[in-house]
């Protein structure tokens, strides 16, 4: 018969291997994670900012005069020579339509004009008659006053008045010739826009390209009345380009005039270089797609080597430096959490994570310079759970 100690015994040793095993499952797991080095190395904060490639030197060429605009040949992209090219013929515009009350007044004027031609011609030929009969006079007292038949004084007297009557003759020419004027002036306001008179003029403005350039843009096209000062049409040379590009105020207090920049994302193989040659003094309020005011500042960059494929207005990113360092300890900011006013990061120490406050300098979008807290070396969580706590187990996640 078997002792009773030995099934006490039994079940002591399987209440022994539940609790233990019981325990071990409870026991804390070792959450994985990832895991980054902290590392000396160079680093650069860059701002990144949306660009505009301009034409240095646009030209835009208008209408010296008001008149009737032919119709445009150029077109967007055609080359053009400075003092050759015709840009724009201008011719004078059609006179308004006539209506029935002002056209009577107009013909009543031209009737009246004729017969103010007829009445000159008239006084024309009486002058011309008393200057023959002057004429006729002074040659009769000329050959009477060499044997002395008649005085001097009477000789005079046929000398001034042939002199008068010579005159009139010429006043009433000239009075013959502004009574034709005024009738061609009356005839001239009968004309009608499409009369056979206005369609023989020929043109009265050739507009010529200022520059040798590029046509950037053709504001008229068609046909059309323009009046004096109207765009035509914009020039550049597109080989001659800058770029722009808005920064935030804060952004733009940190560079300056020879600033480096790179231009990417610009449909190219490569990145461009550029320099900056100006930051604006003065800054304009800008409402981002957030809705929020911005306080933004423009700032022209020359590129150092240029694309024959860019042109105006094409739209480009620039990438500026604002701050570097040749040699700073870093740390990557997924490992980077707040913790009230501090930043935090997690070390993995073995299997055992421990929360360790560190001090920031500056940041970019992908490392963090680090000014104290750790040291070069130390492996730092990446993207910390929130259920990760001080002292709790890690695992690399392999």
């Amino acid at each position: 018969m078997k002792s009773p100690w030995f099934k006490r015994i039994l079940f002591g040793l399987a209440a022994v291997a539940v609790i233990a095993l019981l325990a071990w499952s409870l026991r804390e797991q070792p959450a994985l994670v990832d895991v980054a080095e902290v590392k000396q190395g160079p680093m650069k904060v860059t701002v990144r900012e949306e660009g505009v490639t301009r034409v240095r030197e646009v030209y835009a060429v208008s209408a010296p005069i008001a008149g009737q605009l032919s119709r445009t040949l150029l077109n967007e992209g055609d080359r053009v020579k400075a003092g050759e090219t015709v840009v724009a013929a201008i011719h004078p515009l059609a006179p308004p339509l006539i209506d029935r009350r002002t056209e009577a007044e107009l013909l009543a004027a031209r009737d009246a004009a004729r017969s103010g031609v007829g009445i000159a011609e008239s006084e024309l030929q009486r002058a011309e008659t008393a200057l023959r009969l002057a004429e006729t006079e002074l040659g009769r007292a000329l050959k009477l006053a060499v044997p002395g038949v008649i005085s001097e004084s009477a000789l005079h007297r046929a000398t001034n008045e042939f002199e008068l009557q010579k005159a009139a003759v010429e006043a009433a020419k000239a009075t013959v010739g502004f009574r034709r004027a005024e009738l061609a002036s009356a005839e001239a306001r009968l004309m009608q826009p499409g009369s056979a008179a206005l369609d023989a003029k020929g043109c009265c403005v050739d507009v010529l390209a200022p520059v040798d350039g590029v046509v950037l843009a053709v504001a008229a096209k068609s046909e059309q009345a323009v009046a004096a000062g109207a765009r035509i049409a914009d020039i550049g040379n597109t080989t001659d380009l800058e770029i722009v590009a808005d920064l935030l105020s804060a952004d733009a207090v940190r560079i300056g005039h020879g600033t480096k920049a790179l231009v990417r994302d610009w449909g190219g193989e490569r990145s461009l270089e550029a320099t900056i040659r100006r930051v604006d003094p003065a800054a304009f309020t800008k409402v981002s797609a957030l809705g929020i005011e911005e306080q933004r500042v423009n700032t022209v960059l020359d590129l150092d080597e240029g694309d024959g494929r860019l042109g105006h207005g094409y739209r480009v990113f620039v990438e500026l430096a604002i701050w570097e360092c040749a040699d700073c300890l870093q740390v990557p900011i997924s490992a980077l959490f707040r913790n009230g006013s501090d930043w935090n990061v997690f070390l993995l120490t073995g299997d055992r994570v421990k929360q360790t406050a560190v001090e920031i300098g500056h940041m970019n979008d992908e490392v963090a310079q680090i000014l104290g807290g750790v040291t070069s070396g130390d492996i730092v969580v990446l993207h910390p759970a929130d259920t990760l706590a001080d002292n709790s187990r890690a695992e690399r996640r392999e």
